[in-house]
């Protein structure tokens, strides 16, 4: 069983035995008021959710893996309760330093284990390119940044005019039901297995301000009208970060063959594609994606930069870059 835990000063009172409690965070990374969800003690987990999600999309499978980590989920700038980043919406921003800034301002000492959804599968992948000694192992979940197909509806989507008309669309009456049917149904391969809490969080989501802002921007950030934009396929040989790939093998949003592709290039890489699965394989299916991703966090391995002689700082960021507010972390 799983409750939250609203952000309060006071503790967290003593929970039913067996029931994990998610705290939702809030802290301040780079001038951006930021929410994250919180569970479990250990080795710290961070997930980075996906196009038009937030981090209520990991609930499904954090009670799960918070039995053996630490695990957070983050909503980026723009998405959930995070507020925007300090730029606005504009598309092209590279999330993997404010993921990094992130990561020092809750205390995470590397290496960690990170793992990415669609979008937050590209940002995961960008910062493990980029400073690979403090990632532990990587995940990726149907992850973009893998090859050039996309649904022609979320390239249609990055068009101008058309993404705007889209969100103005939404905010019609009865819009955004329509908008939150059309998403599921391109999320899901079994549609009729949708959560009705996820469905009725996602239409929440989407009528909150600046959340289809955001989402379009980071689309338009990672596709365009002819496909991605952003192929890091050629630089997965140089990868030498254990990295596992999930997907289900009815995505209709990104291809399963990305998947097979992109660990044909990793050095360390292993594969679990999931039938009858969707977009969504730790919504659709998280049963099976938290024994998957459980197994393979707990698998022995060295990591394979050695392991450092002291907690490491993540590069480019202060040791104590910002402030939280008066939530402490869970005990």
């Amino acid at each position: 069983m799983t409750t939250f835990a609203e952000p309060a000063s006071a503790p967290s009172q003593p929970q039913a035995r067996g029931e994990t409690v998610l705290h939702d965070r809030r802290i301040t990374v780079e001038g951006v008021q930021t929410q994250y969800l919180e569970a479990g003690a250990g080795p710290l987990l961070l997930l980075l959710h996906g196009h038009e999600q937030s981090a209520a999309s990991w609930r499904w499978v954090m009670p799960a893996l918070a039995r053996t980590r630490r695990v957070l989920a983050l909503s980026l700038p723009g998405h959930g309760h995070s507020g925007p980043a300090a730029g606005g919406h504009a598309p092209g921003a590279d999330l993997a330093p404010f993921v990094a800034a992130f990561c020092s301002a809750v205390g995470a000492e590397a290496p960690i284990d990170l793992a990415g959804h669609s979008a937050g599968g590209a940002i995961a992948l960008r910062l493990t390119l980029a400073d690979p000694a403090r990632i532990r192992t990587l995940t990726l979940v149907d992850s973009a940044g893998l090859g050039r197909e996309v649904h022609p509806l979320l390239a249609l989507d990055t068009l101008p005019v058309i993404g705007e008309l889209a969100v103005m669309l939404s905010r019609m009456p009865g819009g955004d039901l329509a908008r939150t049917t059309m998403s599921a149904a391109m999320l899901f391969a079994q549609p009729w297995r949708i959560p009705a809490e996820f469905f009725t969080e996602q239409h929440a989501l989407g009528r909150r301000p600046g959340q289809l802002e955001a989402s379009t921007a980071m689309a338009r950030a990672l596709f365009g009208p002819h496909g991605q934009r952003q192929i890091l396929t050629g630089r997965l040989p140089a990868l030498t970060t254990p990295t596992l790939v999930i997907w289900g093998d009815r995505d209709y949003l990104l291809p399963v063959q990305h998947a097979h592709a992109a660990v044909k290039h990793l050095p360390h890489g292993q594969l679990s594609v999931f039938p009858d699965c969707g977009h969504l394989p730790h919504v659709e299916h998280p049963d099976r994606f938290a024994a998957v991703l459980s197994t393979w966090l707990t698998a022995p391995r060295d990591h394979p930069h050695g392991t450092p002689a002291a907690p490491l700082p993540f590069a480019g960021t202060p040791e104590r870059p910002t402030t939280t507010t008066s939530q402490a972390r869970t005990a």
